[in-house]
């Protein structure tokens, strides 16, 4: 086990880069095109999410919210009453 560590910490110590050619830290035209469709993806997405909001009404608001103030008042109907159900079933068992 610390034969692993003194091998890990000698690899880690060890300042000299292994690829140091011509070519090393140059980057390729293939990246440029990655970053700029997905720069071009940002901006469609941006733009058509302003789009869908500005479509939004200023408010959700209902002009008559009475039906839906007495379902979240707790209204509940009575236990007789066959369009109540309780835990899906209907032998009132649970």
């Amino acid at each position: 086990m610390t034969d692993a560590f003194v091998v890990i910490a000698g690899l880690l110590a060890d300042e000299t880069p292994r690829d140091t050619g011509p070519d090393f830290g140059k980057a390729s035209p293939f990246g440029l095109v990655i970053v700029v469709i997905l720069l071009i993806g940002t901006f469609a997405l941006v733009w058509s999410m302003n789009r869908h909001l500005r479509r939004l009404p200023e408010s959700f608001d209902r002009e008559h919210p009475e039906p839906d103030q007495a379902v979240d008042d707790g209204t509940v109907g009575e236990p007789d009453d066959p369009g109540v159900s309780r835990g899906g079933r209907e032998d009132g068992g649970g």
